[in-house]
């Protein structure tokens, strides 16, 4: 019985970190968004003047939204008694590359709103996106392909989950070997981040359905 409630707090606890980290990326999303790329130095610096604490907020929200998420496949990796499988270990991994590849990002949001020298938030704005091939390349394949097969000889979540972390995994793989080419990728590529957010956010709920249901059926 306690060992079910204790699991059960942490497998709710940590649905709710998903949740909230899914949220606070989505909103990121929707502050951080920066003069294009090909447009001149002037309108950085006013864009990095007018929009500061904008983007501040935006960058504190794509920081702290991808830990909570991290929380959330940690806890996966615990309930599913896989720190002592090599899928278990390479998931901590992936994990750990995606968060980092994450605070590169913010680092670059943050980085443009410095204004001296005057050419800093172009160029910071263009590390930007040469840190979003690291997601396709490296940091989503690295987490949801072990959390995949992790997935796959558990019962924490249902089996559909196991397969479609698979799916993500070689999707993004995929993706970034097509626009290997391109140094800026597409809006249609880097959308598709959003499906991965929706991944984690009907995990999160799952997980959060089948604690309750245990802890009901252990009551």
């Amino acid at each position: 019985m306690k060992s079910i409630m204790s699991e059960g707090s942490t497998a709710i606890l940590s649905s709710v970190a998903g949740v909230m980290g899914v949220l606070m990326i989505i909103e990121s999303f929707h502050i951080n968004n920066g003069p294009p790329l090909d447009s001149p130095d002037t309108l950085f610096l006013a864009y990095a003047t007018s929009h500061r604490l904008r983007v501040l907020w935006g960058a504190w929200l794509q920081a702290v939204g991808p830990a909570l998420i991290i929380v959330f496949a940690l806890s996966l990796v615990s309930l599913s008694k896989a720190f002592g499988r090599v899928s278990g270990v390479l998931t901590v991994f992936g994990a750990a590359v995606l968060m980092m590849t994450s605070l590169l990002e913010v680092t670059c949001y943050i980085g443009g709103l410095f204004t001296n020298p005057s050419e800093l938030p172009r160029i910071a704005n263009t590390l930007g996106y040469a840190v979003q091939h690291l997601y396709f390349s490296v940091a989503a394949p690295a987490l949801f392909l072990p959390l995949g097969f992790m997935l796959l000889g558990s019962s924490v979540l249902p089996r559909i989950f196991a397969w479609l972390a698979l799916l993500l995994g070689v999707s993004f793989v995929v993706l970034g070997l097509l626009y290997i080419g391109q140094l800026v990728l597409p809006l249609g590529v880097t959308s598709f981040a959003a499906v991965q957010a929706l991944w984690w956010l009907l995990a999160s709920f799952a997980l959060m359905f089948r604690s309750g249901r245990t802890a009901r059926e252990g009551a």
